[in-house]
């Protein structure tokens, strides 16, 4: 997420930019040969220099023993931007002070490309200046959406956050069906993969729920309708994936414990 949020911010003219990463990809050493970002291993070497914004994109299991390194940047007044699953506000609070002006973020992989959403979170110590500007940074992935209480962030990460997982596994499982119907893989590949695709075009194109969307392709007593009596079935999807979110939320909650 921090190389997207990266690719957003050049291509909209953000800057100046600082990247603080130890082992930097290679992308991110092209950019800095660029000169598009300055790229730094350690935060000691961070100029003097007044700091916007500190976006933190790194993972929560990282971030326990790392936050307290980012404390001077927090106590000089930055808005802090945390992208770390589960990672809660207390916590957080505990390694940067109770005045640091923290923001709870949590966008999904389609950011890398644009057409993300996140969920976003702030506390009563950020600003109405603060919040204007998460907003314009995370506008790098797509979408944001506002939330008022803390624990939604955590039922965003399960929906929305690790949401493309699903998605993608959906067109797993319909190209294996359609493979054990005959198909050849590659052609199974390719329709599963095109409808997904097509269907979520289709879905941001019309302004219409997705019941609605589903109900013009079921024709009464026909091929669709059959499916649907499966996945619409007691044990079908809906019950599926309300135990898959709530799992999901489960584990960003023991992951901020």
């Amino acid at each position: 997420m921090g190389g997207a949020l990266l690719k957003g911010w050049i291509a909209n003219g953000v800057g100046p930019l600082i990247a603080v990463e130890p082992n930097p990809s290679k992308e991110l050493k092209r950019l800095a040969a660029q000169k598009r970002v300055t790229l730094l291993a350690d935060l000691r070497d961070l100029p003097r220099a007044k700091i916007a914004a500190c976006i933190v994109a790194i993972k929560p299991q990282v971030l326990k023993d790392a936050a307290p390194t980012l404390r001077g940047i927090a106590q000089s007044g930055a808005p802090m931007i945390s992208i770390a699953a589960g990672t809660t506000i207390k916590a957080l609070s505990k390694a940067w002070g109770r005045e640091a002006r923290i923001v709870r973020a949590m966008p999904n992989t389609p950011g890398s490309i644009g057409r993300g959403i996140t969920a976003v979170y702030a506390t009563g110590k950020v600003t109405a200046a603060d919040a204007r500007l998460a907003e314009r940074l995370l506008a790098a992935l797509g979408e944001t959406v506002w939330v008022k209480r803390e624990a939604l962030i955590d039922a965003a990460t399960a929906v929305s956050g690790s949401g493309p997982a699903y998605v993608f596994l959906f067109v797993e499982a319909m190209t294996e069906a359609g493979i054990a119907e005959g198909l050849p893989r590659e052609v199974a590949a390719r329709l599963a993969r095109q409808t997904v695709s097509g269907a979520a075009a289709l879905l941001d194109a019309e302004d219409t729920a997705p019941a609605e969307l589903r109900r013009n392709v079921t024709s009464p007593g026909g091929t669709t309708e059959a499916a649907l009596k499966v996945l619409m079935g007691d044990d079908g999807l809906a019950k599926l994936m309300r135990r898959a979110v709530a799992a999901a939320r489960d584990r960003a909650r023991e992951l901020g414990g």
